[in-house]
């Protein structure tokens, strides 16, 4: 058994980590760190908890503990980070010197010889840990994953770069508010709207998608090559991510080829059977109403991409389009660092 932490532990992504790593059979959740307003309290009398599910009684009576290094238990291997990015930039690496950082955090996403990484889709980006520590002299390390929307996209798009030459992908995303954290949105601004801007949201699945789909030549990731445009919306919806994808290839081709190819995927950590894994990564819906965010975002636990509408795009030539809804603090956040987190164990630990 693995011990592990949580920073940032009181807020939406740092109880959604909570839950998903009790009862883990890996994971043993021995420290709990947040800000200093909350650090010496039991962690049920720090938090409000925000999700639907009950706070589980095992971190109940945890003392929640200062963010940094000196007031963790030194019995903890992995600290999971959920925090602010501007606070996370300095605080993860002061955490890295001796503990395995996964982060959900952006502040050290795309930097040299700091894997961002989905399992399923470039596992082997995890071979720069050797060169960040080497050049940090730590003895642990950092590896993040992408944001949200990207993470969802990205998922099913793994198995087209695989098997077609891709022109270019224009995505618009329809994205719950809890992506936002629970004081992102004011009620007023959200119910009975929808707001057409998220702060660099669309430069993060513009540059992150094109990273994650290239590849790692041992010194430096290579960007996949085609084109990817990316708008970006709030929707009045609590959790899951809507994205409508729009695909140009170089060549003509077999819709149902496509629709097999995502629909028999799989990658290391469904080779591996890892715990958070869902068996299909990618879940292909028939029906023409389908996937919705209050229907599919659970899929596979919340940890697999449900996609639908998969059509030729009759507009443009060698084009086709479809929807896809993602969980966003699952599989788009917290998930994604746990699932991280099971291969680190795997293959690293």
């Amino acid at each position: 058994m693995v011990n592990v932490g949580v920073l940032g532990a009181t807020g939406m992504v740092g109880q959604r980590f909570i839950q998903l790593l009790d009862n883990h059979p890996d994971f043993e959740i021995k420290a709990l760190a947040a800000s200093s307003r909350s650090a010496g309290k039991r962690y049920e009398d720090a938090t409000t908890w925000y999700l639907n599910e009950e706070m589980p009684e095992s971190v109940k009576d945890i003392i929640v503990c200062e963010t940094s290094p000196e007031a963790m238990d030194n019995d903890v291997d992995i600290v999971f980070s959920s925090l602010p990015a501007d606070f996370a930039a300095k605080v993860e690496k002061d955490f890295a010197k001796d503990y395995v950082v996964a982060s959900n955090a952006s502040a050290h996403r795309m930097k040299k010889n700091i894997p961002l990484v989905i399992p399923e889709v470039n596992p082997e980006y995890l071979d720069m840990i050797d060169a960040q520590q080497k050049e940090n002299n730590w003895d642990g390390f950092i590896v993040t994953n992408p944001n949200c929307s990207t993470i969802a996209l990205t998922l099913t798009l793994k198995p087209i770069v695989d098997n077609f030459n891709i022109n270019s992908i224009r995505v618009s995303t329809m994205q719950a508010v809890s992506g936002a954290g629970y004081n992102g949105v004011p009620s007023m601004a959200i119910v009975d709207n929808l707001v057409p801007y998220i702060g660099g949201e669309e430069e993060k699945m513009e540059s992150e998608t094109l990273h994650l789909l290239g590849s790692y030549d041992g010194n430096e990731v290579i960007n996949a090559n085609f084109k990817l445009s990316a708008s970006c919306h709030r929707v009045p919806v609590i959790d899951g991510h809507t994205e409508a994808v729009f695909i140009e290839l170089d060549d003509d081709f077999d819709i149902d080829n496509v629709k097999e190819k995502m629909q028999n995927f799989k990658g290391l950590p469904q080779e591996l059977n890892l715990f958070s894994a869902p068996q299909n990564p990618i879940v292909v819906k028939e029906e023409s109403d389908r996937p919705q965010p209050r229907m599919d975002r659970n899929a596979g636990n919340g940890m697999a991409v449900t996609v639908g509408r998969l059509r030729k795009d009759q507009a443009f030539d060698n084009s086709f389009k479809y929807v896809l809804v993602g969980h966003n603090t699952v599989r788009g956040a917290a998930g994604a660092s746990v699932l991280n987190a099971e291969l680190i164990n795997e293959r690293i630990l």
